[in-house]
C-alpha cells in the first residue's frame, strides 16, 4: 500500500489491494479437543477506479515527469545577473505584488 510520502514523491499508487485477516471458526466437538476442528479464512479488499481516477493519475504521472519550471529562461536570467544586466521594474514588481495579495489574501 501507497504511504502518503510515495504519493508525494510522485511514486505510483496501487490500484488493488488485498489485506488478509484470519478468522477462526472453533467448532469444538464434544469428543475431541484438537486443533483440527479449526478452520480459518481470508477476507479480501478490492478498489477499483473510475475511468477518470484512472486519467487523473496518468496526468498526475505526466506532470511529474516534466520540470516545474522553464530552465532556458532561468538560464537567461542568471546570466543576465552574473553580466550586470538584468533590471527590475519596480512598478512592475509592486503591481504583482498587490495582485498576489488580493488573490490570496483571504485564504
Amino acid at each position: 500500500m501507497a504511504g502518503i510520502d510515495n504519493v508525494r514523491s510522485g511514486q505510483p499508487l496501487s490500484t488493488s489491494s488485498t489485506r488478509g485477516s484470519v478468522r477462526n471458526n472453533s467448532e469444538s466437538s464434544p469428543t475431541s479437543g484438537s486443533d483440527s476442528a479449526k478452520k480459518s479464512s481470508v477476507a479480501q479488499d478490492a478498489v477499483s477506479l473510475s475511468s477518470q481516477g484512472k486519467a487523473m493519475g496518468e496526468m498526475h504521472t505526466q506532470m511529474a515527469a516534466q520540470p516545474s519550471f522553464d530552465k532556458a529562461k532561468v538560464a537567461a536570467i542568471k546570466e543576465a545577473i552574473a553580466n550586470g544586466s538584468y533590471t527590475v521594474n519596480p512598478e512592475k514588481l509592486a503591481d504583482n505584488m498587490m495582485k498576489f495579495e488580493k488573490e490570496f489574501g483571504g485564504l
